[in-house]
């Protein structure tokens, strides 16, 4: 499974904003962001001065953000955007959609993990079972009425006991629905555009594919 590997932090600096991928360190005064407001690079002081962009630019930036919001890399981002094409509706509304029912984006969104490399690290090790059957793909794409859980066995690991006795965790959206005492959830319903991050704008997503 190809992923980035990279400093993450370098991502949101490029970004020009926080894009929380490193979870709780994005609400200290350590975030990259806090700390060097310019872009990574040789440059990126210089390109900070620039205020004229381009509209590709512009398209391109807004591409990129949601690749590096949700972790993903450009041949699966591409294939997300042709099956949002082919389905009715808006493709924008679809691309996000389909985006937010990844399983590794619905364990983080249920408050099951830090961030989404997190979630997508928990998935990956088997943690995780998807209508009653143990499912290591971070990638899924879930449906109303599929019921995530933490398998019987992992929910003896240190971590998920500390989660399971706190019993604080991210309040879910309101499209799934949370069971933190059996560390579990169920997808409702497909999000609303409302419900899902305002910083994106898909719209410039659609635009950059259809050049």
């Amino acid at each position: 499974m190809a992923r980035y590997t990279g400093p993450v932090c370098k991502l949101c600096r490029r970004e020009g904003e926080k894009l929380f991928l490193k979870g709780e360190r994005c609400f200290t005064p350590k975030c990259a962001v806090e700390r060097r407001t310019y872009a990574p690079g040789e440059h990126g002081r210089i390109g900070s001065r620039q205020s004229r962009e381009s509209d590709y630019l512009r398209q391109l930036r807004g591409k990129q953000k949601a690749k590096r919001i949700y972790g993903v890399l450009e041949r699966q981002f591409r294939r997300y955007f042709h099956n949002a094409q082919s389905k009715p509706g808006l493709t924008g509304l679809n691309l996000l959609q389909i985006l937010e029912s990844r399983l590794d984006n619905i364990v983080y969104r249920l408050g099951y993990a830090d961030s989404r490399s997190h979630a997508r690290q928990l998935v990956n090790h088997g943690y995780f079972e998807v209508n009653g059957r143990k499912n290591d793909i971070a990638s899924t794409i879930l449906r109303p009425g599929d019921v995530v859980e933490v398998r019987e066995g992992s929910k003896q690991t240190t971590y998920f006991k500390l989660l399971r006795q706190s019993g604080e965790t991210r309040t879910p959206p309101t499209w799934l629905e949370q069971d933190v005492n059996n560390l579990s959830g169920r997808v409702l319903r497909l999000p609303e555009r409302a419900e899902i991050d305002g910083n994106l704008n898909e719209q410039l997503i659609v635009e950059y594919y259809s050049r």
